[in-house]
């Protein structure tokens, strides 16, 4: 059962200190950087996007991007950058598929990882959005084969009409039952 306490960055920040997710240093640096609103009760949201902040998670745009021709290479920077930088991602590319956006196009989201192909079927509406599941399977392959993290999606409460950035959060296994016990998310 999750702790009922107010979410702040403080809170999560001493949490993800507490499971080895974030060292002192780290934690000292948001905290300082976030200062002026760092007391301030964040949703359940909004603390998902808060493990970005300690550089633990990262965030799918929800809302328009420049192109998704660019915007796959920079979230996967980002995601190898959280991961320790342990993977080599290149040649990041959209092979387009046939067709319009009308009724959503199939691509490939295509790169290399440490010199081996990887191709993720992506359905794209627009030149400015991304495939979720996509970015999210993308960012799945940036964790090292021998790292004992792997990512995972962040679920949280949602309310309807509202639009979300996908999260995924580079964690253990134990790490992530304990950001599910002790914040409330759960990990897929």
């Amino acid at each position: 059962m999750a702790n009922t306490s107010p979410m702040t960055y403080p809170r999560i920040g001493m949490i993800l200190h507490e499971i080895g997710m974030v060292s002192e240093e780290k934690l000292r640096s948001v905290l300082e950087d976030f200062a002026e609103y760092a007391d301030d009760e964040l949703d359940h949201y909004e603390a998902a996007i808060a493990l970005e902040s300690f550089g633990v998670a990262v965030s799918v745009h929800s809302d328009d991007i420049d192109s998704i021709h660019y915007g796959y290479e920079s979230l996967l920077a980002r995601a190898t950058e959280v991961a320790g930088g342990k993977v080599t991602i290149t040649n990041v590319r959209l092979v387009e598929g046939e067709g319009d956006f009308d009724n959503g196009r199939d691509d490939l989201l295509e790169f290399e990882r440490d010199g081996e192909l990887v191709s993720i079927d992506a359905e794209h509406l627009a030149d400015d959005y991304y495939d979720h599941e996509a970015a999210c399977n993308a960012i799945a392959e940036t964790a090292h084969d021998d790292d004992p993290r792997s990512w995972h999606y962040v679920d949280f409460e949602r309310e309807p009409h509202r639009l979300y950035d996908s999260i995924m959060v580079l964690a253990t296994p134990e790490q992530a039952q304990a950001l599910h016990e002790r914040l409330g998310f759960t990990l897929h």
